[in-house]
């Protein structure tokens, strides 16, 4: 999946990607860039 890096300034490749359930009951996937090791969050997509 790919998700936006708020470190590198550029849309990666999740590395680990994983979903999540947000406080609001909406669905999001959580990972990690590969470039950088900064996590990485993009909501929907679940």
């Amino acid at each position: 999946m790919e998700a936006y890096c708020m470190k590198c300034k550029a849309k990666r490749e999740m590395k680990d990607a994983k979903p999540v359930k947000m406080k609001n009951g909406k669905m999001a996937n959580q990972g990690i860039c590969p470039h950088c090791g900064t996590k990485m969050f993009k909501i929907g997509g679940a």
